[in-house]
């Protein structure tokens, strides 16, 4: 079963930023190549951060606060207005950046890096290689490209790849039907231990955004065998003559 891999959708050619970049540079790329964040990296090209508009505009809006005069003597500082303070004294994109920087390999599936990006809240991860290197950015727009698959080609990779390459089901066992991304299975399988991995299989299918499970079997392999208790058989013993 074809799963679409991350480095088929990143991006390859990337721009980024070195920690020494000056604050302003970093505005500059944002602006000139209408991207919302980049990744930072050193000199051996590994990711050691992530730069985007908020952590720009967030240095702003520490800076003007810091302009109108309000100044705390050090001892009286707590620690979120110690960090605003040190953002609004950063003038590169190492003091700006958002670390340890969260990534991702070429060969892990586009379901997997979208469930990352929804769990940190982010809106892009560099593709790194074996030894940490940049190769790559991958952003939602990116990642969103395998679940815009119509319903008709979802389904047939389902009774294709699923039902009939991975599982063997002869034809028309399961009935397939797929709306919006959301497959509905219906049937009949033989063993009722198939039908998790059917649903398991189904999930994994690119675009697929639900799995509606609806089929039965004939056999329960899933019990253990019943054991009925061992019939007392009854001696009677005639009395010697």
């Amino acid at each position: 079963m074809k799963t679409r891999k991350v480095g088929e959708v990143m991006t390859s050619e990337v721009i980024d930023a070195r920690r020494e970049t000056p604050f302003k540079d970093v505005a500059r790329l944002l602006d000139r190549h209408r991207i919302s964040g980049l990744p930072v990296v050193d000199a051996d090209d590994k990711v050691v951060g992530v730069i985007s508009e908020t952590d720009l505009v967030r240095r702003q809006a520490a800076q003007a606060e810091r302009d109108r005069g309000r100044r705390f003597p050090l001892s009286a500082l707590r620690r979120k207005v110690r960090r605003r303070a040190a953002e609004a004294r950063a003038t590169t994109a190492g003091q700006l950046m958002s670390t340890p920087a969260i990534t991702v390999h070429p060969e892990q599936r586009v379901a997997d890096a979208a469930r990352v990006m929804e769990r940190h809240h982010i809106e892009r991860l560099p593709v790194v290689d074996e030894e940490d290197r940049l190769i790559g950015i991958a952003t939602r727009r990116d990642l969103l490209r395998v679940f815009l698959r119509t319903d008709d080609e979802i389904r047939q990779e389902i009774i294709d790849e699923v039902l009939t390459r991975a599982m063997s089901l002869p034809p028309h066992t399961v009935i397939v039907s797929v709306h919006e991304g959301l497959a509905t299975l219906e049937g009949r399988l033989e063993h009722r231990g198939d039908i998790p991995q059917v649903v398991q299989l189904v999930w994994k299918v690119d675009g697929v955004v639900g799995v509606m499970n609806s089929l039965t079997f004939r056999v329960d392999d899933t019990s253990p065998p019943q054991t009925h208790p061992s019939r007392r058989i009854a001696h009677y013993w005639l009395p010697e003559r």
